[in-house]
């Protein structure tokens, strides 16, 4: 069985000229993100002139991603996206946990 198939493990993978290793998220942990950054963006829409409840939403998005996703500093700005008012039409979350699963592979080249 692929260890990169099971769900709710990060995998851990050796990268070539860094420090440390890269961190991979399994496919259920990137499914179940991007389902909750999912339907936030959708209730958001409805809840749109709403803001204590939109607020409260944001707060167990950011809180439910930050304890799947792990500490990163790219839900900060996320978080504060979905403050202004009226930017919870766009689906933020979505993008937000989209970066994060692509982008968090790469790192900088370790310098000689």
């Amino acid at each position: 069985m692929d260890p990169s198939i099971e769900t709710g493990k990060v995998i851990t993978v050796p990268a070539t000229g860094h420090s440390e290793p890269l961190k991979r998220y399994s496919r259920g942990m990137m499914a179940m993100a991007l389902g909750l950054a999912a339907v936030s963006d959708v209730l958001s829409i409805w809840i749109t002139f709403v803001p204590p409840a939109q607020i409260a939403i944001d707060v167990v998005t950011a809180l439910a991603l930050f304890w799947i996703l792990g500490r990163r500093w790219a839900l900060l700005p996320g978080f504060i996206a979905e403050a202004i008012p009226g930017l919870g039409v766009f689906p933020v979350w979505v993008l937000v946990v989209l970066s994060i699963i692509l982008y968090d592979g790469f790192k900088k080249p370790a310098r000689a």
